[in-house]
C-alpha cells in the first residue's frame, strides 16, 4: 500500500507521517517512509535548485520538472520491493507536487507516466497566510500568490481523482490526525468509526 502525502508548505506533513507511522506500527503494520525530493545525487541537486532565487522562472521551473521525474524513477524499485514485502508505505510528496509546483500541467503529466499512482493521497488543505507564517521562507516558492494558485491546483486535482481526501490542516493537531486515520482505516480493515 502505497499513501502520499501533499500540501503546500507549512501544512503539518512531516509531523502527521510521524503519527501515522506510529499509529500504524502500533496496529501491527509494518511501514516504510520516503521523501521527494529524495536523498540521492538527484535529490540533493534539487534541493539545491530550490534554494535559487530564480527557482520560480518558466526555465527553471521546467528544469526542476525533469529532475523530480529522474528523481521520482530512483524511488520506483524502492516504493515496489516494501509492497512486495507487504509494508505501507508513506511518502512525503509525490508526483502531484509536480503538477501543481511546476508547469506545463500537460508535459509534467508526460514526463511521470511512469511514476507510481498512490492508493491514497492526503491532502493537508491549508490557508495560505498561514502557510507563509509557519514557512521559514528559505525557497522561492514560499510567497502568498504563488502557494495561492498551488493550493488551487491542489483542490482542483483532489476534485477529480477519487484516490485524495483533503484533510483540513487548519484545524489543531490531534483533530487532523484523526481526521487522517479515519481516511486510512477502510483501506487497512479498521472501523473509522472507533477513531477518535
Amino acid at each position: 500500500m502505497y499513501i502520499v502525502f501533499e500540501g503546500i508548505d507549512g501544512a503539518g506533513k512531516t509531523t502527521q507521517i510521524q503519527i501515522l507511522k506510529e499509529w500504524l506500527i502500533e496496529s501491527g503494520f509494518e511501514v516504510e517512509t520516503i521523501v521527494e525530493p529524495t536523498e540521492g545525487d538527484v535529490g540533493k541537486l534539487i534541493r539545491k535548485i530550490l534554494q535559487d532565487k530564480k527557482a520560480s522562472s518558466d526555465k527553471v521551473l521546467k528544469k526542476l520538472g525533469l529532475l523530480f521525474a529522474a528523481d521520482r524513477l530512483e524511488l520506483l524499485d524502492k516504493i515496489s520491493n516494501f509492497e512486495y514485502s507487504n509494508k505501507i508505505v508513506i511518502s512525503d510528496r509525490s508526483f502531484y507536487s509536480s503538477l501543481v509546483y511546476q508547469k506545463p500541467q500537460e508535459w509534467i503529466r508526460e514526463i511521470n507516466k511512469f511514476a507510481k499512482v498512490p492508493d491514497l493521497v492526503l491532502l493537508l488543505d491549508l490557508d495560505v497566510k498561514k502557510s507563509v507564517a509557519r514557512s521559514n521562507q528559505s525557497d522561492e516558492f514560499e510567497n502568498e500568490e504563488f502557494l495561492k494558485e498551488v493550493r488551487e491546483k491542489y483542490l482542483e486535482i483532489a476534485s477529480k481523482n477519487l484516490n485524495f481526501k483533503v484533510i483540513n490542516a487548519n484545524n489543531e493537531k490531534n483533530k487532523v490526525s484523526s481526521d487522517i486515520k479515519k481516511s486510512v482505516a477502510s483501506l487497512i480493515g479498521a472501523c473509522p468509526n472507533q477513531i477518535i
